[in-house]
């Protein structure tokens, strides 16, 4: 089962993986700022990752982990 991890500290919310996803499992968090100020993106259902790598590739702070 593939799985993506965000790591906040790096994601400033540009929202470039939401547009990517092409199965659309990915949205900012609204209810959650980081330090820097940003809506961090998240998963919104993990079980329908299918692990292409479309949201890490397009990232442009390296702040995506694709686990397969």
């Amino acid at each position: 089962m593939a799985r993506i991890s965000v790591d906040d500290s790096f994601c400033k919310g540009c929202g470039l993986c939401v547009d990517a996803c092409p199965v659309h499992i990915i949205e900012l968090d609204d209810d959650t700022i980081t330090a820097k100020g940003y809506h961090p993106a998240h998963c919104i259902d993990l079980d329908a990752c299918t692990g292409c790598a479309s949201c890490a590739t397009m990232c442009p702070d390296v702040a995506i982990t694709v686990e397969r």
